[in-house]
Formats: C-alpha cells, sequence, structure tokens
C-alpha cells in the first residue's frame, strides 16, 4: 500500500527554492516534470517520490512510498534540504499524513 504526505511551507520565494531543491537532488536523482506545474518537479528515488511544486506565496511538497520508515526517508531528504537552503528564512517543513 502506498503511503503519502504533504507539506505546505510559507515562502516569499517558492519558485526559487522549487527550482534550488530539484536541482540539487536532480544531480543524484531523477527529475520529472509534472503536469500543469511547470516550475515543479517529480523526484525519483530509489525508496519513494517526492513532488515539488511552487504556490502562491508557499512551496508544496509531496511524498510517497510503499512502508513507514521509506516515506520518512523522502520526507527527511526534502525537508532537511529545503531547511538548509532556507535557514536564513527560517523555513521550517511539517508533514501531515495523506
Amino acid at each position: 500500500m502506498t503511503l503519502r504526505s504533504t507539506a505546505s511551507v510559507t515562502t516569499d520565494a517558492p519558485a526559487r527554492y522549487a527550482k534550488q531543491l530539484l536541482s540539487h537532488l536532480g544531480r543524484k536523482n531523477t527529475v520529472e516534470p509534472l503536469d500543469g506545474a511547470p516550475e515543479g518537479g517529480r523526484l525519483v528515488f530509489a525508496y519513494g517520490v517526492g513532488t515539488v511544486q511552487p504556490g502562491d506565496g508557499a512551496l508544496l511538497l509531496g511524498a510517497e512510498a510503499e512502508g513507514a520508515e521509506d516515506l520518512a526517508h523522502v520526507e527527511d531528504v526534502l525537508a532537511r534540504h529545503l531547511e538548509r537552503f532556507g535557514a536564513k528564512r527560517e523555513l521550517t517543513v511539517t508533514w501531515e499524513a495523506g
């Protein structure tokens, strides 16, 4: 069964953070385009999938995997990198099941 979670990170620069996150994580992982979101992308990891999509005043993140441990890994990778990139602006990622 596929498990999913989402996060909405408030920021005044969602497109910039989306580009930075996709570029950085895309060095070691496959990045696929998101339908209807030219600035967003889908990151394919060995253990799951992450989505990154800039929204209106927020960066929208998604994680999905086949098990709880793998889902936590996808969440951790996305959150850790985004929080590091946005440290000066104190970006924080809070995941919600769904």
